[in-house]
């Protein structure tokens, strides 16, 4: 607990101590940020926003944060462009320099997450065609989910939940896919490592999520990889109170950051996802998603039973979000029922859910409260009986804010977390400050 402390500390005398001087050299780098050309026909503007988190974690580190440690400091810059070309043609584009699209141990790198170009033929918005690597159009989190507009620090769980799915390689048999689940019973027989087995085949890498095999955490799959930057093409508009998107990606929305380049995961099994909105007032916000598309990666495709292709095993997901906004208090859920068409296993259900509340006390402060859960359904178990293919899990997340100036926002959340069959409580204590320019 010392380095946490220690941590939030230091975050908070730095917004203190730093927030008025960071104002006056925010609005005078502004200045220097934003350019444009030929009588304002074309414009462009640098933003970005630099995070600064703490993480103390209960092991083995939950969701995608992946650490072997208790505390992980995780820095991160995000840069954004936007550009414009009179009023038709848009183009933006995120890097990010970190150690990781998820929080983690892991170096520094720099990536470039989305890059895209919009074109909107007509003025009052009704259609647009947007081509490039992009987030999601499912669901009502993806469009709040930078630190500057998201009240928590960690993703709702339908977005970081890693589940026994693996799109690296299908599982031998049922025995091999209940393995992955982290039920009790499970673990041993097939956990990752076991080289002194000379008739052991590649089933071993088909682990349980123990202590040991956190470093292939991004071996399985959440039904959402967080705001999932696949590469594709989107239609999207609003028409009177409906919006309505459609996209088709090279990848699955469960698919991990380094399939989402199209040079890594190509078009030859496409996933197609759409969302339809309806704004009766200005309060409210409804929405109906779908997705389907084959979640296997190539590298799968040698380990699929004879006769049997990519194609043939798909994530199919249905979901319903709402968004309620009333004076000082916001409020959204989503709710995901999704099925994988998993290998010599058949169809593996869950269902994935949140409830999120925020309450602004004041212009500058801010508390949220969210509940999550996650049900699994039984799959065979290869013997004549049905298990459950996951543990059911639950989590609440509470958290409190304060924004010191228009450029500076400060962070803490509280985690608790538990798995049925799992008697130990997971606890998170995170803490992020944001500069925002």
């Amino acid at each position: 607990m010392k380095p946490l402390r220690l941590s939030i500390a230091c975050l908070a005398l730095v917004a203190f101590a730093r927030a008025a001087a960071a104002d006056d050299f925010i609005e005078r780098l502004d200045d220097y940020l934003a350019v444009s050309a030929f009588h304002g026909f074309l414009r462009a503007r640098v933003s970005g926003l630099l995070d600064v988190e703490g993480y103390y974690v209960t092991q083995p580190a939950p969701g995608l944060i992946e650490t072997d440690h208790d505390f992980l400091f995780n820095p991160r810059l995000t840069l954004f462009l936007d550009a414009q070309a009179g009023t038709h043609v848009y183009a933006f584009a995120q890097a990010r320099l970190d150690r990781g699209f998820d929080p983690q141990d892991g170096g520094a790198q720099v990536r470039l997450d989305e890059y895209a170009l919009r074109v909107s033929p007509w003025a009052d918005g009704s259609f647009n065609v947007q081509v490039g690597k992009f987030a999601t159009v499912v669901g009502n989190w993806v469009p709040r989910h930078h630190s500057w507009e998201d009240p928590f620090i960690t993703p709702p769980l339908p977005y970081s939940n890693v589940t026994a799915i693996s799109d690296k390689r299908a599982p031998s048999s049922p025995q091999d896919f209940l393995a992955n689940s982290g039920k009790p019973g499970a673990e041993g027989e097939y956990t990752a490592g076991d080289d002194d087995d000379e008739d052991d085949d590649d089933s071993d890498e088909y682990s349980t999520p123990s202590a040991a095999a956190r470093s292939e955490k991004y071996e399985r799959n959440p039904i959402i990889w967080g705001p999932s930057y696949t590469s594709g093409l989107s239609l999207f508009g609003r028409i009177g109170k409906f919006d309505y998107a459609a996209e088709v990606k090279n990848a699955s929305l469960s698919s991990p950051p380094d399939s989402w380049d199209a040079s890594e995961t190509g078009f030859e099994h496409p996933t197609f996802s759409s969302r339809l909105g309806f704004r009766p007032n200005e309060m409210w916000n409804l929405g109906f998603s779908a997705s389907a598309g084959p979640y296997l990666l190539p590298e799968a495709a040698s380990t699929l039973p004879a006769g049997y292709g990519i194609g043939d095993y798909r994530e199919l997901l249905l979901g319903q979000d709402i968004s309620f906004a009333w004076h000082h208090l916001q409020f959204w859920a989503e709710c995901y029922e999704t099925r994988f068409q998993v290998p010599t296993v058949g169809n593996a259900d869950t269902v994935a859910w949140y409830l999120e509340a925020k309450y602004k006390f004041t212009a500058q402060l801010f508390g949220a409260l969210r509940w999550n859960q996650q049900l699994f359904a039984t799959v065979p178990d290869g013997e004549g009986d049905r298990d459950p293919w996951g543990n059911n899990i639950w989590s609440v997340d509470i958290a409190a804010g304060y924004r010191f100036t228009p450029y500076t926002q400060l962070k803490l959340q509280y985690s608790l977390s538990h798995q049925d069959s799992v008697s130990a409580y997971s606890n998170t204590i995170a803490a992020q400050f944001t500069v925002r320019f």
